[in-house]
């Protein structure tokens, strides 16, 4: 649709080849998701989201998660001041957060993003306090160092709607990027590299509105159910998908077939967003993850294994 044109074309300016990811973050934002990105170092994580909070015009916050960082010095702290406690609010209090290499604070500095990725608040002191709509954590984590990480539980990676695995970019992708750093881009720099708002927070609301009312035939539906299930049979699997994936699943194909100008889901929206939905849910067998065997190569097998409706 419109709205999707507008907006991948805006990134596109700055970060070439990114459509892929920046419709998986627009699908989050309309369905309460959240993303978790994935990738070595220079793939422009930390751009695609920055840009995408400037195409929308929605504030945005960048946390760089620290092995000392405290949860107060994310969600906020009470304060005193004039004689009384007040509540000081933490960078959580935005529109986009880009929690930047999350594996690298300690777990319980990651719970306390639980809350606000769930509930879209945050409590402090025994008070809670709501998040603006619409909220999007964005994490990033380096798949390749693991000195000084901590490896997110399982609750916390069932939090986020999608893993988007950020890899180098095509040929001609990086070709056209370079071509754009001659012609004088700077990244650090949106203004003069002609990033415009070009979707308000009306246009995002009535988008999630639709999204809502798009239908769902019973046989599709039920092909989402089957592929949550079989993930849990899967003989490399030691823990499959949860029925929270089904229902966000299921959210996220809607929300797939509106921005594609349908008013209903097919099978081939289920099926492209299986492996960014369900990768981070399904955890392998030991002697599975030593053979070489991959959470996309369990989500494949079952794409292949349950019968597509008609």
């Amino acid at each position: 649709m419109d709205l999707r044109n507008r907006l991948v074309t805006e990134v596109g300016k700055v970060v070439v080849g990114a459509e892929p990811a920046t419709d998986l973050l627009l699908i989050a934002l309309l369905t309460g998701g959240n993303v978790l990105l994935e990738g070595v170092p220079g793939t422009a994580k930390t751009l695609l989201v920055r840009t995408l909070g400037r195409c929308l015009g929605l504030p945005f916050r960048r946390v760089q998660f620290t092995p000392d960082m405290m949860p107060s010095d994310l969600t906020g702290t009470m304060i005193l001041r004039d004689g009384e406690l007040q509540f000081r609010p933490g960078p959580i209090f935005t529109n986009l957060l880009l929690a930047d290499e999350i594996n690298r604070t300690p777990p319980k500095t990651q719970a306390a993003l639980l809350e606000a990725m769930e509930e879209s608040s945050v409590t402090v002191e025994g008070v809670t306090h709501e998040l603006s709509w619409p909220f999007l954590v964005a994490a990033t984590q380096n798949p390749i160092e693991y000195e000084g990480t901590y490896p997110l539980p399982e609750a916390q990676l069932d939090r986020f709607l999608f893993k988007v695995d950020v890899g180098y970019p095509a040929e001609e992708a990086e070709r056209r990027m370079l071509w754009l750093h001659h012609q004088g881009l700077d990244p650090t720099d949106l203004d003069s590299a002609g990033v415009e708002t070009v979707l308000t927070v009306d246009e995002l609301a009535d988008a999630a509105a639709a999204a809502k009312s798009v239908d769902l035939a019973p046989e599709v539906a039920e092909y989402i159910l089957q592929i949550v299930r079989a993930t849990r049979v899967a003989p490399s699997i030691q823990v499959g998908a949860s029925p929270r994936a089904a229902a966000v699943f299921l959210k996220a194909a809607k929300a797939s077939a509106m921005l594609s100008d349908r008013g209903y889901v097919t099978p081939d929206d289920v099926a492209a967003l299986a492996r960014p939905l369900l990768r981070h849910r399904l955890l392998l067998r030991p002697e599975s993850e030593i053979e070489g065997y991959t959470a996309d190569d369990v989500v494949g097998s079952v794409l292949s294994a349950v019968p597509v409706p008609r």
